[in-house]
């Protein structure tokens, strides 16, 4: 089975999100002043980006992982989902960091390119939590291979809406975080569904 066009994974990941705009902007908003606070109170800015940011980002994108699986409304208090799990889940979020940064030391183009390739990593640790960091980074290569591309294009087909929301004074992000990242889960259970069906 090929795998669903760009274009039609953008319009479910904002039908999914229908009826729920309210919910995803508001824990939206609080991921971000949460982020906020993380990164710029100086004394909290170093230990919280290390041991509270990765664990955050990763709730993040599993709530819009359950909105497109399950249909469930974004719920803030599921920001907070990671440290159920807490050293398997900043382990394995600040392993994939480090290998991007480490081959980001080369040139800018390879640290792209590996992000790409860890891209699944948040997933797939949410829906196979019995894997050990390196399994969950591998398998993340694993899926990704052929088809960083396909998601650096959908990426990148957000770029007039990234344009629109910084017009906004950033107030738009907070509309575009949800449907991109929704997105990104729709990409993820996609290329899932075709790894199963080609099992």
């Amino acid at each position: 089975m090929a795998l669903t066009i760009n274009r039609d994974l953008r319009r479910s990941a904002c039908t999914a999100l229908a009826g729920k705009w309210t919910p995803a902007v508001l824990t939206t908003l609080v991921y971000i002043l949460l982020a906020c606070v993380c990164s710029y109170i100086p004394f909290l800015k170093f230990p919280a980006s290390l041991l509270v940011l990765p664990v955050l980002g990763f709730g993040f994108q599993i709530i819009f992982l359950n909105v497109m699986r399950a249909g469930t409304e974004p719920q803030i208090n599921a920001l907070f989902s990671g440290f159920n799990n807490y050293g398997k889940t900043l382990g394995t979020m600040l392993l994939a960091a480090i290998y991007t940064w480490l081959w980001s030391l080369l040139l800018l183009i390879p640290g792209i390119i590996k992000s790409y390739s860890y891209a699944m990593t948040p997933f797939i640790l949410n829906d196979e939590p019995e894997l050990g960091a390196d399994e969950v980074i591998c398998k993340s290569m694993a899926m990704m291979r052929g088809h960083k591309m396909k998601l650096f294009l959908l990426d990148l087909s957000f770029i007039g809406w990234v344009l629109l929301a910084v017009l906004t004074l950033g107030i738009g992000f907070l509309w575009l975080a949800p449907w991109m990242e929704n997105s990104r889960a729709a990409f993820y259970l996609d290329l899932k569904r075709e790894a199963q069906q080609g099992a």
